[in-house]
């Protein structure tokens, strides 16, 4: 695909495995998962669900910034818990990040995650 390009951001962790932070095709961009790592350190944020929901976020948002955009181009956002009961938790952080329209969502209960998060998020950006 000649118009498909690689999107990276200093400002988000370095991939940790064989994928690439975003990948642009035309005016979308598809964001690969962000787990709470701190980009500087690669390690897990220290704190509660709601400092892991805030890095993820600020992860996420470096990616969109590198891709031209921001959070609030997001149109799907795909979070992964290991705890469902941290939803609302989710519900209070992503209000601090995002105004209507709110892009399209799903919550997915899962039993684990890489480095042993409890939470992940992934999306699809447009931009212009």
């Amino acid at each position: 695909m000649s118009n498909r390009a690689v999107i990276h951001s200093d400002q988000a962790p370095e991939a940790i495995g064989t994928y690439s932070q975003a990948v642009k095709v035309g005016q979308t961009v598809y964001l690969s998962g962000q787990i709470p790592l701190i980009p500087e350190t690669m390690q897990l944020v220290d704190g509660d669900v709601e400092a892991q929901v805030v890095r993820v976020f600020e992860n996420l948002s470096a990616v969109c910034e590198a891709a031209g955009g921001s959070l609030q181009e997001l149109v799907k956002l795909n979070i992964y818990l290991t705890d469902l009961s941290n939803f609302e938790t989710v519900n209070q952080v992503m209000a601090r990040y995002f105004k209507q329209p709110y892009p399209a969502r799903a919550a997915i209960g899962v039993a684990a995650l890489p480095k042993g998060a409890q939470v992940e998020m992934d999306g699809v950006l447009v931009v212009a």
